[in-house]
C-alpha cells in the first residue's frame, strides 16, 4: 500500500514527518511523493498559529478531495491527520472535519503502520482527548524518563526492528537533526509547551548516530531543531553538553557543516557563544529568539532582556566572528506596547544589523495567558497591522544594507540546487529555507549540488547574495 507524506509547518515538524515515514516503511507501506498516486495521504499539520491551522485544514480539504475523487482514477483511500494541529485539538477537529478518516495524536505514532491499515480497511479510530502533555513528565528537568512517553522525531536509531529512525523524503544536502523536543517557558503568548510538552534532551549518543545515518545518506550540512537548543542537556545533568557535543557533530565523516537553530537570548552562555563562532564545521550562525527589545514589554511576555543585554550580546558574538549570520523574530502589537516601546524596538533593530528578522503581529492564541490579558491592553488589530507594516519596511532596508555590506566577503556555498542555468545555494551566514540564498556566477561547470564552492560576493539583492567562484 503506498502513502505520501505531506508536510506543513517548521523542520522540527519535517523530522517527524521523516521518522513517521520510516516506520510506515518498515510496516511495509511504499512512499510516493505525489498525493494524487498514494492510497493514503497523511498530512502532518502545524498548530502553531491562526494561518498555520488554516493552512493545514485546507491541505486536509485538498487531500480529502483527492479521496473524493478516486472514483474518477485517483487513489487515495483515506486521508489522516497527524502532527500539532491533530494533537493540539484531538476529538474536537475530528469533530470539526469529517472529511479527514482518522486524526492521529503522538501517542499513536508508535503504532503508526498499524493504525493506517485498519483506518484503510474501515475501522473506526477514536481520536484523543487533548492534554496539556506538561503534566506527562516530572517538574524537575533530571528526573523526567522520556521513554515512558511518545516524542516526535527522537526515535532511537535501531530502536524497532528494520526500522533505521527516520526515512529522507528528499535528496537535500542538508537536514534537520533534532536536539530535544518541547519547552519549560512559559511565554504568555505561546501555547507550544501545551501540546509539545516539557523539555526532553535526547542522548548524544543518539544524535551522533543519527548524524552518521545522515552523512551516509549524502547529508553535508546538519540542521540542529528544538523549541530551546540552550537548554540541551539540563535534563541530562549537564547544561554545556551542546558545548561538547557540537565539535564531535563537525568530525561525523562526511558532515561539512553542524548548524544550531533557535538559542534562547537569556539562556545564551558565553562558552557556547565561543563553541559556535570559532569551532571548525559549525557555523558561526546565531538564530536569536528576541521577540522585542523593550523590557516592559518582554516582561510581559514573561521573558527577560533589553536593548543593552541584547546589543552586548551581539558584540560578544561579533567579536569572535565579526562576519557571523544573526536572525530573529520579533512580535508586534503585544497587548500593552507603547509607541515608546515600538520605538525602542526599532531602534534596536537599527543598531543590531541583523541578517534576517521575521516580523509577526500579535493575536491572541487561545489557552495562552496573553489572550486573558485586559481588552483594555490589547491594540486594535489595524493599529497591530500598521505597526508590522512599519517594522517590516524597516526591516527590509536594514536587511538589504546588511546584505550590501557583505559585497567583497569571501564566502564557501553549499549548493543546493541548479535550474535554468541559475546555481543557488547557502554560504555560512544563510540557514536553511528562511535566511535568503547565494546564486554563483562564472566558473559553474563542474558545480554539483552538495558541492561546498569557495566564492567573492559581487553584489546583493534584498537579503540574497550574488557570488563569483573564485578561480
Amino acid at each position: 500500500m503506498s502513502v505520501a507524506m505531506v508536510t506543513l509547518g517548521c523542520t522540527r515538524n519535517e523530522v517527524d514527518s521523516e521518522e513517521l515515514a520510516g516506520r510506515l516503511t518498515a510496516g511495509g507501506f511504499r512512499l510516493v511523493a505525489d498525493p494524487d498516486q498514494a492510497d493514503t495521504v497523511v498530512v502532518n499539520t502545524c498548530g502553531f498559529v491562526e494561518q498555520a491551522k488554516k493552512d493545514s485544514v485546507d491541505t486536509l480539504l485538498e487531500a480529502a478531495d483527492l479521496k473524493a475523487s478516486a472514483n474518477n482514477g485517483g487513489k487515495a483511500q483515506a486521508v489522516v491527520a497527524v502532527g500539532c494541529m491533530a494533537e493540539r485539538y484531538g476529538k474536537d477537529l475530528a469533530a470539526e472535519l469529517p472529511e479527514a478518516d482518522a486524526v492521529l495524536g503522538f501517542d499513536d505514532y508508535p503504532d503508526i503502520a498499524a493504525k493506517l491499515r485498519s483506518i484503510v480497511a474501515g475501522e473506526t479510530h477514536h481520536p484523543h482527548t487533548p492534554q496539556d502533555r506538561r503534566k506527562l513528565l516530572a517538574i524537575s528537568p533530571v528526573e523526567r524518563d522520556a521513554a515512558t512517553i511518545s516524542v516526535p522525531g527522537m526515535a532511537a536509531v535501531d530502536q524497532v526492528p528494520g526500522f533505521a529512525g527516520r526515512t529522507r523524503l528528499d535528496d537535500a544536502p542538508w537536514a534537520p537533526l533534532k536536539l530535544a523536543s518541547g519547552c519549560d517557558r512559559r511565554c504568555t503568548f505561546c501555547a507550544i509547551p501545551q501540546f509539545r510538552g516539557s523539555f526532553v534532551s535526547r542522548r548524544p549518543s543518539d544524535v551522533l548516530h543519527e548524524a552518521q545515518w545522515l552523512a551516509q545518506e549524502g547529508v553535508k550540512e546538519l540542521f540542529l531543531v528544538s523549541e530551546n537548543s540552550t537548554s540541551y542537556g539540563k535534563d541530562l545533568g549537564d547544561i554545556r553538553l551542546l558545548e561538547t557535543l557540537l565539535p564531535e557533530l563537525a568530525s561525523v565523516d562526511g558532515i561539512e557543516r553542524v548548524r544550531v537553530s533557535y538559542l534562547q537570548p537569556a539562556e545564551t552562555r558565553p562558552d557556547l557563544l565561543k563553541v559556535i563562532a570559532t569551532t571548525p564545521g559549525v557555523m558561526p550562525y546565531f538564530d536569536l529568539s528576541f521577540q522585542h527589545a523593550s523590557n516592559a514589554v518582554l516582561r510581559r511576555m514573561k521573558r527577560f532582556g533589553d536593548p543593552e543585554s541584547f546589543l552586548g550580546l551581539l558584540s560578544q558574538i561579533r567579536a569572535y566572528a565579526p562576519t557571523a549570520g544573526v536572525r530573529s523574530n520579533v512580535i508586534v502589537g503585544f497587548p500593552g506596547e507603547t509607541e515608546e516601546d515600538l520605538e525602542i524596538l526599532t531602534d534596536f533593530l537599527v543598531e543590531a544589523r541583523m541578517d534576517v528578522t521575521g516580523v509577526f503581529g500579535y493575536s491572541d492564541e487561545e489557552g495562552t495567558e496573553a489572550a486573558a490579558f485586559d481588552d483594555a491592553l490589547k491594540l486594535d488589530e489595524d493599529e497591530v497591522r500598521a505597526r508590522v507594516e512599519h517594522v517590516n519596511e524597516l526591516v527590509e532596508e536594514l536587511t538589504a544594507q546588511r546584505a550590501e555590506e557583505r559585497i567583497g566577503e569571501q564566502v564557501v556555498v553549499l549548493v543546493e540546487e541548479i535550474a535554468d542555468g541559475e546555481y543557488l545555494g547557502r554560504a555560512a551566514h544563510q540557514g536553511p529555507e528562511v535566511d535568503g540564498m547565494t546564486s554563483l556566477e562564472g566558473d559553474v561547470e563542474d558545480v554539483r549540488p552538495g558541492d561546498l564552492v569557495h566564492a567573492t560576493v559581487i553584489a546583493s539583492e534584498g537579503v540574497d547574495l550574488v557570488a563569483s567562484v573564485n578561480g
